[in-house]
């Protein structure tokens, strides 16, 4: 290994510009916005993230001198809004006169988080260089002892008592009236935090849908740094951020609740929703935690065994087209939903049902959007194993001098299970938005401008058939295409 010159400078007692200790106090408040980034919430990977918004407001307690003179704030995250990054005296006690974000670069950041505490500096051979309280840390180490400053240059090792913090670091220059203690408050945005809703839904046994609901926030920390005691606010909604700039397992934390926890408090934040987490809670960097978010609960919902052809999209003009919105596909999905019992943030849903054991197996996973109090969610859980359809066009005709165009299917729909099934048939009669069901071999369960939709009884091993026609009509000053 090469050898390393080592150099060190004793400076005066007494200098124009001194770094001052700052030390991060606890009861820090968190404001968390939702994201859905999958960075956040991977179970693999390393170092900071720039997805997820947070608005921080911490307390510092800093040793100011008298006059003006220098600050360093280490322990900040690792992707800062340097803009929006505001430090403040409630008392009075000194003012801001300039500010320089430092963006964590390797051992510069935990070096930083150091300073204000007492170390030793190494030399290449053990030997100890400098000793004493560590004032500023970048191009070198300046270190006040006993006997004075010292500015180090080049030097093999730091030893301190306190952990070594990481992160990003600021630089202040401040004037002070008089020396001592001082609070200051520090807020800013910063990314690498983000939270979403995470619910589990457990299928209960019986012919009845109905279901176990739990409801957590999960929260993802890869800011770059810990957080210990904060007391967390967690935002509902999607707030626009304008600047493309602004910041944006893993150890996978334990529940900060006991087996009956205190819920959230819920409340009205603009256009949005708030939920105040009711104790302090720790988030450690690389981690996902997950609290509460409202008690659990029984409730009921509503399967689908859904075969769906075509959408609610309607052109321009009438399609003629003999191949137009042929559809056809075999899979029947299986869907899932429930009306919210009270607003329910976007995130995803997993679902589990029992097997012949008694054992919840995982069934399938969707995510539902903010939804409000009393609106449905749903999700599709997957593609149904024993249910089959094919659909076929049996007949069509175009009647131009008339206007007209008759058009009609055949839908054939096989149960493969041990169990009769209900499947719905949902179909969309898109050539023109004016139509009229011509004939059916069964009545429709729901009929509106855009849609046709039949609930059809496959028994078990078996198979069923739907018949039905649609004619199609329009006006002479409207062409049709085809």
């Amino acid at each position: 290994m090469r050898q390393t010159t080592l150099t060190a400078l004793v400076l005066a007692c007494c200098t124009t510009a001194s770094a001052a200790a700052a030390t991060t106090a606890t009861g820090s408040r968190i404001t968390l916005y939702r994201s859905d980034s999958a960075s956040l919430y991977a179970s693999s990977g390393n170092g900071g993230d720039d997805d997820g918004y947070a608005v921080i407001r911490e307390q510092r307690t800093l040793a100011l001198q008298a006059g003006t003179h220098d600050v360093v704030l280490g322990n900040l995250p690792d992707h800062v809004d340097a803009e929006a990054l505001a430090l403040g005296f409630p008392g009075g006690e000194a003012k801001v006169l300039s500010q320089q974000l430092r963006l964590a670069q390797g051992t510069d950041a935990a070096l930083t988080g150091l300073v204000g505490q007492d170390v030793t500096v190494l030399g290449g051979n053990g030997e100890t260089l400098a000793q004493g309280t560590l004032l500023r840390a970048g191009d070198g180490l300046l270190v006040r002892g006993t006997l004075g400053n010292t500015l180090i240059r080049q030097y093999a090792a730091v030893r301190a008592g306190a952990d070594f913090p990481t992160g990003s670091s600021l630089d202040l220059r401040v004037d002070a009236a008089h020396a001592g203690n001082a609070r200051a408050v520090l807020s800013y945005p910063t990314s690498g935090l983000g939270w979403r809703a995470a619910y589990v839904a457990t299928l209960q046994p019986g012919a009845a849908c109905r279901m176990r609901f739990e409801s957590r926030a999960s929260i993802a920390n890869r800011s770059g740094r810990d957080w210990r005691d904060v007391n967390l606010t967690l935002v509902a909604g999607e707030p626009r951020f304008a600047k493309a700039s602004a910041p944006r397992p893993m150890m996978m934390a334990k529940a900060a609740y006991a087996a009956a926890p205190a819920m959230p408090e819920q409340a009205q934040l603009a256009d949005y929703r708030s939920y105040a987490l009711p104790g302090a809670v720790d988030l450690p960097d690389g981690s996902v935690s997950q609290v509460p978010l409202y008690a659990d609960r029984t409730l009921d919902c509503e399967r689908t065994a859904l075969y769906e052809n075509g959408g609610t999209w309607t052109p321009p003009q009438p399609m003629l087209g003999r191949d137009f919105n042929t559809g056809g596909g075999d899979s029947i999905v299986d869907t899932l939903k429930l009306k919210a019992f009270d607003s329910l943030p976007a995130g995803y849903l997993r679902v589990l049902a029992a097997d012949r054991n008694g054992v919840p197996q995982f069934i399938g996973e969707g995510r539902i959007d903010d939804t409000p109090r009393g609106g449905d969610a749903a999700i599709t859980l997957g593609t149904a194993f024993d249910l089959r359809a094919r659909r076929e066009r049996t007949a069509f005709h175009v009647d131009k001098a008339g206007r007209t165009l008759d058009e009609a299917f055949r839908i054939t729909l096989s149960n493969a299970g041990d169990s009769p099934r209900v499947v719905t048939v949902r179909e969309h009669p898109s050539r023109w938005r004016e139509w009229t069901l011509a004939s059916s071999s069964q009545k429709p369960d729901k009929q509106t401008t855009d849609t046709l939709e039949f609930r059809v009884n496959v028994p078990a091993n078996g198979k069923a058939v739907l018949d039905y026609a649609v004619r199609y009509h329009w006006s002479a000053d409207q062409q049709p295409q085809g």
